[in-house]
């Protein structure tokens, strides 16, 4: 019986790189769930790889079709961006384990339509001055570094991800990532408590 495993964390915590190295780990045997957005892509992502990037108007036509888990909106800087979970027949959880980023939102609801012990959570913590420098090193990358959404993204995720709303979605574990080998071995600690 598969399991979905959701990776939490505020912006820069560390999500992409720990999801990388699950990933890769043979132990593991992962299959990712790829999410959607309508934002632009960043300097580095591929499409199907990140996220699966969409226009508004593919959105809508998922929507019709009752295929959407989730969908958050976030009223940047430059304009509205769309993040969504869709059901779009890559999920099989009879015959496998997956791996996916998300929101405490996205967690919540992929715990809804799959069911409760079918979907974990990680849940990526890192001190906030190392989280805004590694945020501003990544936004120095990109071809128009946007600092100004980079500064409401992180100051949103002190709201998004308050105890309260931890409390609310039933996190109690905080994988600390200073040190990335062992915050892969306490998650590996983690996961092997639930096997089968």
């Amino acid at each position: 019986m598969g399991r979905i495993v959701c990776l939490l964390g505020k912006s820069a915590s560390g999500k992409d790189t720990v999801y990388n190295h699950m990933m890769k780990d043979e132990e593991y045997d992962f299959h990712p769930v790829v999410t959607y957005t309508t934002r632009p892509m960043r300097a580095g992502e591929t499409e199907g790889v990140e996220y699966h990037f969409c226009d508004e108007e593919r959105l809508k036509d998922l929507e019709s079709e009752g295929r959407i888990i989730e969908k958050r909106t976030y009223d940047t800087v430059q304009g509205l961006w769309y993040y969504f979970t869709a059901d779009d027949g890559t999920v099989d959880l009879s015959a496998n384990d997956y791996l996916v980023i998300g929101t405490l939102e996205s967690f919540t609801k992929l715990k809804e339509y799959y069911g409760d012990g079918k979907v974990l959570p990680i849940y990526i913590c890192l001190d906030e001055g190392e989280r805004l420098s590694r945020a501003v090193t990544r936004e120095r990358m990109q071809q128009n570094p946007d600092y100004k959404e980079l500064c409401r993204r992180f100051l949103a995720d002190e709201e998004d991800f308050s105890d309260i709303h931890l409390k609310e979605a039933g996190i109690t574990e905080r994988f600390w990532n200073m040190d990335l080998e062992a915050t892969l071995k306490r998650i590996k600690e983690y996961l092997n408590g639930y096997k089968d």
